[in-house]
């Protein structure tokens, strides 16, 4: 249910009372809170539990790396706003209903704080990548109200959140170092098997609407395929388009536009947080069939969760590219 319209001050009165009451009662986890670390984020320092037992996760495309690393989610939001529960085809969901991990509510309006702390968390993680950040933003002093709350800002890359989870807020630094090593000998191990399809390309993702957004070539999954010899358009770099939101990583396109800019050898195609499109299905538009990758089949097929990968989804990534290219 949506939050009443109030005032912040008094919104933030309300959110301090109920944290109060909830303590007086015995509620929220039973972390020994006086042992904490302290954080550096960009929103100040955060003391974080050295132990903490239920943490929620304000965005789904974090929370991969906390079940990796065999942390306590007590809640977590899904993986786009107004979704009921994660899809069951994101790779830690089987991980979440082994913890009974609670999928709280999310809107395009906003975090229902009343659900957050409903959950009694004793630590909160947000951020990352698009609109999770960007309303955790706006109401980061009332999420601390509930929790110490660490936001990942300025971090794109699936190696820079899961490092900056293990090596700064949980001290479980080894987890990171298999993983990236891992990860780094599998990137090694792809670009020797595979024949590179011809170049530039560029990387579309779909939403349910239909509205076609480009991914920036010099963040994410672009950079990713450009260490496998897949290099992108510089699309981005020629300062004729905007992000879709101050930070973020793709730009929008017209139909006009599609058939004026996407005149690159390959092309990939995602959906946007689900399976909103196809190549197939983008091949009885006549404005897509017409491309010079669709006309000469090299329109490709990811899988919607390679867009802003975590660890695993970004090894699983890996193989789907073996597949495409194999030698």
């Amino acid at each position: 249910m949506p939050l009443p319209s109030r005032s912040p001050v008094a919104y933030l009165a309300a959110i301090l009372t109920a944290v109060l009451l909830l303590a007086g009662c015995g509620g929220g986890a039973d972390a020994d809170t006086s042992a904490t670390r302290t954080v550096a984020t960009i929103q100040g320092d955060v003391h974080v539990p050295t132990a903490p037992k239920r943490i929620v996760v304000i965005s789904s495309a974090l929370a991969g790396y906390l079940f990796d690393m065999g942390l306590p989610v007590a809640g977590v939001v899904p993986r786009d706003a107004d979704l009921k529960e994660n899809s069951t085809d994101i790779l830690w969901t089987a991980k979440a209903k082994e913890q009974g991990t609670t999928t709280l509510p999310w809107t395009a309006d906003g975090y229902d704080l009343e659900a957050i702390l409903a959950a009694k968390p004793d630590l909160i993680i947000g951020g990352g990548v698009g609109y999770p950040l960007g309303q955790a933003q706006k109401v980061y002093d009332k999420l601390t109200a509930i929790a110490p709350t660490v936001l990942l800002e300025k971090m794109d890359a699936w190696q820079d959140q899961y490092r900056f989870l293990a090596e700064k807020v949980f001290d479980r630094k080894g987890d990171f170092d298999r993983a990236e090593a891992a990860y780094t000998s599998r990137i090694a191990e792809v670009k020797s098997r595979i024949t590179p399809p011809p170049g530039p390309s560029v990387f579309l993702t779909i939403t349910a609407q239909g509205r076609t957004y480009v991914l920036d070539e010099a963040r994410g999954l672009p950079t990713v395929f450009a260490q496998l010899g897949i290099p992108a358009a510089p699309l981005y770099a020629s300062g004729r388009f905007k992000p879709y939101t101050p930070g973020g990583d793709m730009f929008l396109l017209s139909t006009e536009q599609v058939s004026q800019e996407i005149t690159q050898p390959s092309v990939f195609v995602m959906g946007f947080n689900a399976n909103t499109t196809d190549v197939a299905a983008l091949r009885k538009n006549p404005v897509y069939d017409a491309l010079p990758a669709f006309r000469a089949g090299r329109a490709y097929d990811l899988p919607y969760w390679a867009l802003r990968s975590d660890y695993d989804q970004a090894m699983a990534t890996l193989d789907v590219v073996e597949k495409l290219f194999r030698k």
